[in-house]
């Protein structure tokens, strides 16, 4: 049973660990995607850190990444599309994963 144990535990760490590692790059990516939007707002220095924020923290609203498309396309107005923030968010997921690899 020992065996059998450890291989367990292990997929159970791996797991988690993987759990953790994605809420991390999406956090990130939000990150990345307020600054990007920050940009196109105008704001730069503080003003856009706290945008960026503003983004991460709009994640927590609901499931899945559709309460970040609303805040982000809301405030853009029609400086980008939903399509745009959509395509933004899957390249700056791609950008903050390896970030968040060459960090390791």
């Amino acid at each position: 049973m020992s065996t059998f144990d450890d291989r367990e535990n292990a997929f159970e760490n791996k797991y988690a660990h993987d759990a953790e590692m994605q809420f991390k790059a999406e956090a990130r990516r939000n990150k990345l995607l307020g600054l990007w939007a920050a940009d196109l707002m105008g704001k730069s220095g503080e003003a856009a850190a706290e945008y960026a924020k503003e983004v991460v923290k709009a994640d927590f609203e609901e499931a899945g990444h559709e309460d970040v498309v609303r805040k982000v396309s809301g405030d853009l107005g029609g400086k980008a599309s939903d399509d745009e923030i959509r395509a933004k968010m899957a390249e700056l997921l791609i950008q903050a994963k390896a970030q968040l690899m060459n960090e390791v």
